[in-house]
């Protein structure tokens, strides 16, 4: 048939929430929300790569922003004193001043307990290792043994594009336990991350199937 649904968008409201939370019946103000939520979240993962940043949760109240970063490293996203948590709050603050608003922000530092069961980070360091010019095969390998021995039932990875630096593109599957897509009720997380290696963009998408 052909016809894929991303596995996140199947279960809200059954085993996953919706990342922004807020309502309008204003077609204009919702179009501008939404744009301006799909900038920030852009803006903060890029801002907290370096600690780990898995999702961005933004809620959304009367005169008030409510921001929650799921991150692997909450020293590195805090700093010494919060130091860097200013930054970020100070960037956010900016970035809604820009856009013309004049609301509240509340910032909040979320752990991961298993990083290695979120499919954004798991694609993110496979996504980072192959632009060091590792080779595919190994990376992938490794990073599914991961998965599996922080409990998962199952963890799907695919590759397409230039792999390895080839002439042509092509897509290659790996997989280890199950991954049921179907089935509803299972937790099932998923990622799309792109690396840019020298011979260009390699797609890497990562289903992870959590007990």
């Amino acid at each position: 048939m052909g016809q894929k649904v991303n596995p996140n968008a199947l279960r809200l409201g059954v085993s996953h929430t919706w990342d922004s939370r807020w309502f309008s019946e204003d077609k204009s103000y919702f179009r501008k929300t939404l744009i301006q939520d799909v900038k920030l979240r852009k803006m903060l993962m890029h801002l907290l790569q370096n600690a780990g940043i898995a999702r961005v949760e933004i809620e959304r109240s009367i005169r008030q922003i409510k921001i929650t970063l799921h991150v692997s490293r909450p020293g590195v996203a805090i700093g010494r004193g919060g130091e860097e948590l200013t930054k970020i709050k100070k960037s956010i603050d900016n970035f809604i001043r820009q856009e013309g608003e004049k609301i509240k922000t509340d910032v909040q530092i979320e752990a991961i307990k298993k990083p290695d069961l979120e499919a954004q980070l798991v694609g993110q360091m496979i996504s980072d290792q192959i632009a060091r010019r590792m080779h595919p095969k190994r990376v992938v390998a490794q990073a599914m043994q991961r998965v599996m021995n922080a409990g998962a039932k199952g963890v799907k990875v695919l590759l397409s594009g230039r792999i390895g630096g080839a002439e042509i593109g092509r897509r290659e599957k790996y997989a280890m336990g199950t991954v049921p897509l179907t089935t509803i009720r299972e937790d099932v997380q998923f990622a799309k991350v792109p690396s840019l290696t020298k011979s260009g963009y390699v797609g890497i998408k990562v289903w992870i199937c959590r007990k």
